[in-house]
């Protein structure tokens, strides 16, 4: 619109002699008015009566193209320069008719001559930089830009051009993740449109994109010069809060932005509003409240986009993830190109455990949506899921008995496809009683496979030898873990198996050739409320004739999920057929009696170049068969480094004085580094086209 309005502004100032002896002023109000339907229907009547004239063909041509009618403004002006070849006025006209025809790259080719040809003409100037901003070469753009405005400096429509290019440059270099460059842009913006809202809501996403929260409110507060543009600014806030870990507040904020809208009764803010107050309910894990409020808008706007994407949001929080692939591909029946729809079902197929979906919805949604820091953030996690990695563990324990032990182990893991993965697992350790100068050594390897049978079930055999090496023994035994892993209802996992294994805590084991038969059941239930528990069984059969049963089982509740910090209290419970304290720990009853809390922040969720860590405490009592009670702690831990998506390493550690926690003694210390490489950034079978 700024170069239509520089154009007829020209068109007045070279034919005004001609305009007051034919009296077209009417016509050139509508045209500088924007009546273009009015301007067109006025010039098509002069020409009635001056057919040749032509100013009136002119501004005919600037009406039709500018009332719908570009097609048939390009041939008029076309038609005009045959008959009046060379002439500049037309020629300008004739290219930004290039450009409501959409045809860009001709334009640019005529524009550009244009802009050689007249090195110091704004119209040419500009029009060429409006060109190259619809190319999206935004570099030259704004280059053009500033040539026009140096031929006339302050210029409006020249400085809303530049104000459009550097948007749009902006959105480019956040597509490059150049985050420094396109907040820059936007900076240069703010001083020649102090305060300019499309400009500061850029600001604000770039800033929740990456995770500067207080950058983002702000932003936000900046935004706040009326009522109407408050509302957006408060509801903006809300989300700057959450993605600070803040839900709390970010509610807060979210019931006042619902208030003011409310009082302004602008039915747009208002809707605004309730979605962005719902959304609070749902990060503050106020699942019902929200339902509720969900059940009201879909009553009122049935099918509609943003109600559908708060349900399947729930759907989420929840994991009913059958109901968000529901609402995610409502979504796209309505527009196949929503964001929301894309990236949702993507995540929706993927916590599900379907990966070939989630994989082809995220590439569909970085086909529509080029680098978008979500969906390439999402996609690595995908493929991190199925690429092959090696992981290496290199640890020392002791404890009051005087065993020590060093070991070394090594783990890598190979999917082969989104059903099947293969591993191999090897650990060298030597253990050593300072003492009693007796050590041994044993070499443990195996194989697995791993089957998908169906989302929520997957099964894992795994077969190797243990090769030991003692002061009084030498001898190899097999190695057996099988077991199933399954989701029977949401939020519940369990795992069914059984494992056989040498028991080599210290050099008197290994040397005794121990083996155990263990059938095991592990059981975890979560639930919406924050609480969760976990129960594990073992009934084991040892080849020394002894039998045990242990049973642990913990309740504990979740009072934060990004870090996730857990308070609980743990049971476990363990006897023995048979006592034979001189070889092993092994009571007739034991109980043990702690309360815990666990600090965490996961690998998977850590950004790369952040750490992550883990700290577990506990405290509490054992009772060794009929012995009074003794006072135990147990500490664990560990921080580790993201150095990519690829690379991670930490430390760690444990000690406790828990009498389970080793097989004979009191007190026990453990630790060490690790290493995790993913070997590629992707599944290797994606090479293959499976």
């Amino acid at each position: 619109m700024s170069q239509s309005k520089t154009l007829f502004t020209l068109i007045i100032s070279f034919f005004t002699v001609i305009c007051f002896s034919q009296d077209m002023q009417e016509g050139f109000t509508y045209l500088e008015k924007g009546e273009f339907a009015k301007a067109e229907v006025f010039f098509k009547e002069v020409l009635k009566t001056y057919p040749d004239n032509k100013t009136a063909n002119l501004c005919y041509g600037r009406a039709m193209g500018l009332n719908g009618n570009p097609d048939e403004a390009t041939q008029l002006f076309d038609k005009m320069l045959k008959q009046y070849p060379g002439d500049f006025e037309l020629e300008l006209n004739y290219a930004e008719s290039l450009l409501w025809n959409k045809r860009y790259a001709d334009g640019k080719e005529y524009y550009g001559r244009l802009a050689a040809d007249h090195p110091d003409s704004f119209p040419a100037l500009l029009g060429y930089a409006n060109t190259l901003s619809n190319l999206k070469e935004y570099p030259e753009a704004l280059d053009y830009v500033n040539r026009a405005l140096a031929v006339s400096p302050g210029n409006d429509n020249a400085l809303v051009s530049r104000k459009y290019v550097r948007l749009g440059y902006a959105a480019k270099l956040v597509q490059k993740r150049d985050y420094d460059g396109a907040l820059g842009m936007l900076n240069d913006n703010l001083i020649d449109f102090p305060g300019d809202k499309d400009t500061l809501m850029n600001k604000a996403n770039i800033y929740l994109m990456t995770k500067q929260g207080a950058n983002a409110e702000q932003t936000y507060r900046e935004l706040a010069t009326t009522p109407e543009d408050s509302i957006t600014a408060l509801n903006g806030i809300a989300l700057a809060l959450h993605t600070c870990k803040k839900d709390k507040k970010a509610l807060s904020w979210a019931v006042l932005a619902l208030k003011k809208a409310d009082n302004l009764h602008n039915e747009k803010l208002i809707n605004l509003s309730r979605e962005r107050y719902i959304q609070a309910l749902i990060w503050n894990k106020r699942y019902s409240e929200a339902e509720k409020e969900i059940v009201i808008e879909t009553e009122k706007y049935p099918n509609e986009n943003r109600v559908l994407a708060l349900s399947a949001t729930l759907g989420m929080y929840k994991s009913n993830f059958n109901q968000s692939i529901s609402d995610y591909q409502n979504i796209l029946v309505n527009d196949s190109l929503s964001f929301d729809g894309n990236l949702g079902i993507a995540n929706a197929y993927f916590a599900k455990g379907d990966p070939y979906n989630a994989y082809n919805a995220v590439n569909k949604t970085l086909t529509i949506f080029e680098n978008q820091k979500d969906a390439t953030g999402f996609l690595v996690k995908l493929s991190q899921a199925y690429a092959p990695y090696v992981e290496e563990k290199i640890g020392h324990s002791l404890d009051n008995g005087n065993n020590r032990a060093n070991l070394t182990a090594t783990t890598l893991h190979f999917p082969v496809s989104f059903k099947w993965a293969f591993s191999a697992f090897y650990q060298y350790r030597k253990t050593e009683n300072t003492f009693t100068n007796r050590s041994a050594e044993t070499n443990d390897f195996k194989i697995a496979a791993q089957y998908q049978f169906a989302p929520k079930v997957s099964a894992n055999v795994s077969v190797g030898t243990s090769s030991a090496s003692s002061y009084a023994n030498n001898y190899s035994q097999a190695l057996v873990d099988v077991f199933i892993k399954a989701k029977p209802f949401k939020l519940q996992d369990l795992e069914a198996g059984y494992k056989r294994d040498v028991q080599n805590f210290n050099a008197d084991l290994v040397n005794s050739e121990i083996t155990a038969d263990n059938l095991y059941l592990n059981y975890n239930m979560g639930t919406n409320i924050k609480l969760g528990w976990f129960t594990q069984y073992f009934y084991t059969s040892q080849s020394d004739g002894n039998k045990r049963n242990l049973l642990f089982t913990s309740l504990y509740y979740s009072f934060m999920s990004d870090p996730v910090l857990k308070f609980g209290i743990n049971y476990q419970y363990i006897s023995f057929k048979y006592q034979v304290p001189e070889t092993y720990f092994s009571p007739a009853r034991f109980n043990v009696v702690e309360v815990f809390t666990d600090f965490i922040k996961d690998e998977q969720v850590a950004e790369a170049e952040n750490i992550y860590f883990g700290l577990t405490a506990a405290a509490g009592y054992q009772w060794i068969e009929n012995n009074s009670k003794q006072g135990t702690y147990r500490l664990q831990g560990k921080i580790g480094y993201k150095f990519s998506d690829r690379l991670i390493a930490n430390l760690y550690g444990l000690h406790s004085n828990i009498a389970s926690a080793t097989a004979a003694g009191f007190t026990y210390t453990e630790f060490g580094i690790r290493f995790k490489w993913y070997l590629t950034s992707k599944p290797l079978f994606f090479k293959t086209g499976s």
